[in-house]
């Protein structure tokens, strides 16, 4: 029996754990939070898992939310029109082929800690450092960090050639609400581009006091969007975000007449720059760890990736593992590994980088052609499952009007 250590409950260090179990590996599961703590605690995230994520869980039999948890239908985008008060320069939305769904971490990832000791996980709740490391390293046959933030994920070291970004690119902030007035005719991310300002968009959720929408907000360093930091309550969060929205989004602000706090503590804001580090790190015993997820791509949310990139790593290193059989996990092996999970990330990392600079001409006439053209709206939307898609018309201009003259072509567009 092949012994695997995993640092850090989340995402993808839960989810491993339960594939690796199921096929008779022994897993020690370490993190610095039990379930209770996790379920009582703050709003960690604003995930919104795609189609093919979600068939990750469920083909491990993780989606245990999918009946109580509101459908994600579809995407939709707007952008105000600068010089009619409460007018929309762009506006648009499409249907996403298969619903997304957002679980708030806090219920997602109390009860898989839960589940995964009942299921023979040795779960441990301590802090991580290097002593710790090694102790696990010299006990198990390949140690795993799949933590998404604190000091020990700069043990991995930032790969500068990777990471175009030194400093966070947005303030961020999250609040969880009900009361609010649903999209009709069907519920979708609604994504707001205020130029200048900064980005929202909210979607509806499931909470630990059930469903909700989750509002997010990205602001630009600086701007009026960056006014988190004077926020001291949870009272407060909630006026800022509605004060936000009514000053430039009337048509949010109309869905928020009756909203309240689904709890206390469902509030969040902070800052981060978008980093990919490296695939490992060698521990002054010469034993070596080896990163995943989010301890090795961090994402900024502002495509809503994060969870996805997660689970879809998971996938790669668990087939990765299965390989190996009995051979030792070397660096090489790591090395490979990463390299299978990058292959698909750098293309999730090149397309969120680009929606946070100011876009060029040919995304303009793109994102405003998709309010004509459904079937390039269409495209657009269920992109967010695979951003794969997006390359190459997302970047080249001449590809980009390419593909939207052959929708403009597309007699299913025509009025």
């Amino acid at each position: 029996m092949r012994k695997i250590a995993i640092i850090g409950a989340g995402q993808s260090g839960l989810q491993l754990a339960f594939a690796l179990l199921a096929r008779d590996y022994e897993v020690t599961l370490v993190t610095n939070r039990d379930a209770e703590q996790i379920r009582t605690g703050k709003v960690m995230s604003s995930q919104c898992m795609f189609n093919t994520s979600l068939q990750i869980e469920r083909d491990l039999g993780l989606n245990w939310w999918e009946d109580a948890c509101p459908p994600v239908e579809g995407i939709a985008l707007a952008v105000p029109h600068p010089d009619v008060p409460g007018g929309k320069l762009i506006d648009w939305s499409a249907r996403l082929t298969r619903p997304a769904q957002s679980v708030d971490q806090r219920l997602k990832m109390s009860a898989w800690l839960e589940a995964v000791k009942l299921r023979g996980a040795d779960v441990r709740i301590c802090d991580v450092g290097v002593p710790e490391m090694e102790e696990l390293a010299r006990s198990h046959d390949l140690v795993l960090l799949a933590a998404g933030k604190g000091e020990i994920v700069n043990l991995l070291g930032r790969n500068a050639e990777r990471s175009p970004f030194d400093k966070p690119q947005r303030a961020l902030a999250l609040t969880y609400v009900k009361g609010m007035t649903p999209s009709e005719p069907y519920s979708r991310v609604r994504f707001n581009l205020i130029p200048g300002v900064g980005e929202y968009f909210v979607f509806p959720a499931l909470t630990t006091t059930g469903p909700c929408e989750i509002m997010v907000f990205e602001g630009i360093p600086g701007g009026p969007l960056d006014c988190w930091n004077e926020v001291k309550t949870p009272e407060q969060h909630l006026a800022t975000s509605l004060a936000f929205v009514r000053k430039y989004l009337p048509w949010e602000a109309e869905r928020c007449a009756n909203v309240e706090l689904t709890d206390p503590n469902g509030v969040l804001s902070g800052r981060f720059a978008p980093t990919v580090r490296n695939p490992y790190f060698r521990l002054p015993s010469g034993k070596t760890v080896f990163g995943m997820a989010d301890a090795i791509v961090v994402n900024d949310p502002i495509t809503g990736q994060g969870s996805n990139n997660a689970a879809k790593c998971t996938k790669v290193y668990l087939d990765a593992i299965l390989e190996r059989s009995g051979a030792a996990f070397s660096e090489d092996w790591m090395q490979q590994t990463f390299d299978r999970y990058w292959s698909y990330a750098q293309a999730v990392i090149k397309w969120t980088n680009s929606m946070l600079t100011p876009p060029p001409p040919h995304i303009l006439e793109l994102l405003g052609a998709a309010g004509q053209l459904p079937s390039l709206a269409s495209l657009i939307a269920n992109g967010f499952d695979d951003p794969r898609t997006f390359s190459p018309w997302w970047f080249d201009p001449a590809a980009c009007a390419a593909l939207i003259g052959e929708h403009a072509a597309n007699p299913a567009n025509a009025a």
